[in-house]
């Protein structure tokens, strides 16, 4: 993975809390229990989130959190950057300490074109494009269950 476990849960995260209404909050044990995290984990990932400004948080019955911005105008990186840093990505994977583009280990020059290719994925990829892929995703298994209890039936 290139990214944590946290800032993996931060993302499903995101992209349910994407589909929540305008002015309206998701508790975390719903969020944990459609993205199948477990809610203590994902209420302090959250929680530091919601410190970081990306999310609004609301105590009560009705409170929970909700994105502090449009989900369009969310990267994957802005959320693994706030998560994990990007420190690892600026790290020699040969694990040498002067590795540069003046004194280059003999994986660095492979390592920084995939480096750039990830870093301009996570950037460009957006929460609402992930939450309408997602959907997108659910429709079509929605469609094939129907289909496969259709085959099912007529058989019997």
């Amino acid at each position: 993975m290139i990214y944590s476990r946290s800032a993996e849960y931060a993302i499903r995260a995101f992209v349910h809390l994407a589909a929540v209404p305008e002015g309206k909050y998701a508790m975390v044990k719903q969020i944990a229990e459609e993205a199948d995290i477990p809610s203590h984990f994902l209420a302090k990932i959250l929680q530091q989130l919601a410190r970081k400004g990306f999310l609004r948080s609301s105590k009560g019955p009705t409170g929970g959190f909700c994105l502090r911005l449009p989900a369009a105008e969310l990267s994957i990186l802005n959320i693994v950057d706030a998560v994990d840093g990007l420190a690892d990505f600026e790290r020699c994977p040969a694990g040498m300490a002067e590795c540069n583009d003046q004194a280059p280990c003999g994986m660095h020059d492979s390592w920084k074109a995939l480096r750039n290719r990830i870093m301009e994925y996570l950037e460009r990829t957006t929460i609402l494009e992930l939450a309408k892929g997602f959907e997108q995703k659910r429709k079509n298994l929605e469609k094939l269950t129907k289909k496969a209890k259709r085959s099912t039936t007529k058989k019997a």
